[in-house]
């Protein structure tokens, strides 16, 4: 029945859910089935709730997160770390929050589940991830998953269904377009693509009419609030953006993908938490690694699929990152020149530009 949500929908729910701090109810093929909740937004009535279950609590988080904690993360990719049963709502947060490593170093010792499938761990954490959460959830057995999701009005997930859509990007489609005069040009157009599975909007700013048949001047610009639009002096976004537009309209012809990858895709609030980090003394990537993140999580494969629904097989790229290069050839995009764009570098984002130089590769 078409009035029935499919896994992309049921997924988009899921996110939600986790972000109001509500429960969600994972399934595999075998039959086990966990109960799980983000640990950010988790209360302290729900942990005592989920206490009453016969299984065992756990705190999944990635290896990154388990690296500072030094917590044995036998999953390889993640740590279930068991909730003591003496412990409280702020150890569980503590665990999944950095912000107070330095002042409450000592959160263990550490004990690690390290028998059974984690795969459902793993779903846990990607769906926090996507819904721009720290990178932790609660999970907890349960017996008949699909039974009790019903009973309880819980939204549940399948992972044999969900993993393909959660490795993959969703499909972008065209919602929008109109004519948008800008400084740097007047003959400026934005177009609007809208995922299929609710996440953010994506922009394309077109700025003239660019010749499909030859390779237009372009850029995968993430998303900046506090760079494009405070003027921030951490990071060198907003001058970047405000260039590489400069650029477009001086040779009259160029498209700005404007991607809602906020902080290297973690969001602005894990943002301004990174952010926090870098105050305590660890540089961008090391504040990333302490909130469970990579280095990047951005996906630049959705600059080539909006590239490619715009009518473009080749770019000339404005950037300093040789990743976003390297996506645009694997994906199908030439990239015939790459651009560089050195711009907006102040006494407060040397050492950032410095770090992303390199441990990041960029190449300024």
């Amino acid at each position: 029945m078409s009035l029935i949500p499919d896994i992309s929908e049921l997924l988009a729910r899921a996110r939600a859910d986790l972000r109001m701090g509500v429960p969600v109810v994972l399934t595999d093929d075998s039959g086990f089935s966990v109960i799980a909740i983000a640990s950010e937004t988790l209360s302290a009535q729900r942990l005592a709730d989920l206490r009453n279950f016969e299984g065992q609590p756990v705190v999944a988080i990635t290896v990154r997160r388990a690296e500072t904690l030094k917590a044995r993360a036998y999953d390889g990719d993640l740590a279930r770390v068991i909730i003591p049963s003496d412990t409280d709502i702020a150890w569980v947060q503590a665990v999944a929050d950095p912000s107070d490593d330095l002042n409450t170093p000592m959160k263990g010792p550490l004990m690690s589940e390290r028998q059974g499938s984690a795969n459902l761990h793993r779903i846990a954490i990607a769906l926090t991830k996507s819904a721009r959460l720290l990178p932790a959830a609660v999970v907890v057995p349960i017996d008949d998953g699909r039974d009790f999701a019903v009973a309880h009005g819980l939204t549940c997930i399948d992972h044999t269904r969900a993993a393909p859509h959660l490795a993959d990007r969703s499909a972008l489609h065209a919602i929008a377009a109109a004519r948008l005069p800008m400084e740097v040009s007047e003959a400026g157009r934005l177009h609007v693509f809208r995922p299929e599975d609710g996440g953010e909007e994506h922009y394309a700013v077109e700025i003239g009419r660019p010749d499909r048949s030859k390779p237009v001047l372009a850029r995968l610009h993430s998303a900046c609030f506090t760079g494009d639009l405070m003027g921030s002096l951490k990071c060198d976004c907003g001058p970047q953006l405000r260039g590489a537009l400069a650029q477009m309209g001086s040779e009259g012809a160029g498209v700005l993908l404007y991607l809602n990858q906020e902080g290297r895709g973690i969001g602005l609030a894990n943002k301004m938490r990174a952010y926090f980090l870098q105050d305590q003394g660890f540089d961008t990537v090391e504040a990333n690694h302490r909130l469970g993140f990579e280095d990047d999580e951005r996906d630049f494969r959705l600059g080539s699929d909006i590239l490619k629904e715009l009518g473009f097989s080749s770019v000339r790229l404005l950037t300093n990152n040789p990743a976003k290069i390297a996506m645009m050839e694997k994906t199908g995009i030439a990239v015939t020149e790459r651009v560089p764009l050195k711009v907006g570098e102040t006494a407060h984002n040397r050492g950032y530009l410095a770090t992303k130089a390199a441990k990041s590769g960029h190449l300024l």
